[in-house]
């Protein structure tokens, strides 16, 4: 049996419904379906495949436009009936050219964002001697607090010139750091944003 147990006799036809979302973006791009063999394939190619209804038989999806879509987590839900596979896309999902199958693009938002925080919370808990993140975590709140200070002051030097691509790299030092700061205090990014939903209201 598969170690993820769907229970694929719920299905009159063997079919399992499978919601596909990026997994930087949270995006949902498209549903298609899972038979046993298909969710056996794409375990073990670590390319989604799917059971076509229009085709009748497997198929991986990219296979001809080379879109394919690299297998990053798969659970069921409390049912064992819908699968949420959360993939990276390698190009766009719907075969008309878009993001995703109700004609939208795939934007990324703030996904990579809690991408980062979580590596930046990973560098904390498991330190590593070759890391800059891990490095500022030992010399502590002060220094942390005092990088954000000077990325700070950078950022508004380069807001006064005309180089669109420094001040750019300026404001990823700002946030980078201002992450790294979050994470010495225990904080995340999700409890920044609600304080500034509630001066919404």
């Amino acid at each position: 049996m598969n170690p993820l147990e769907p229970d694929f006799s719920k299905a009159e036809d063997g079919l399992l419904p499978a919601i596909i979302q990026d997994n930087i973006t949270g995006n949902v791009l498209m549903l298609a379906y899972f038979n046993e063999e298909a969710l056996r394939i794409t375990l073990e190619t670590q390319k989604v495949t799917f059971f076509s209804r229009s085709k009748n038989r497997l198929w991986t999806k990219g296979e001809e436009s080379g879109n394919f879509l690299h297998l990053k987590s798969i659970k069921l839900d409390c049912d064992r009936d819908t699968f949420l596979v959360k993939v990276s896309p390698e190009g766009p999902t719907c075969h008309k050219g878009t993001g995703n199958c109700w004609g939208e693009e795939n934007n990324e938002q703030f996904g990579f964002l809690n991408v980062l925080g979580n590596i930046i919370s990973e560098r904390k808990k498991n330190p590593s001697k070759s890391s800059y993140t891990s490095s500022l975590f030992d010399l502590g709140i002060n220094k942390i607090a005092q990088k954000v200070g000077e990325e700070a002051v950078e950022l508004v030097i380069e807001a006064k010139d005309e180089n669109d691509d420094l001040f750019k790299g300026e404001a990823a030092d700002l946030l980078f750091h201002f992450l790294i700061l979050l994470e010495q205090k225990n904080m995340d990014l999700d409890s920044i944003i609600n304080v500034l939903k509630s001066r919404h209201k």
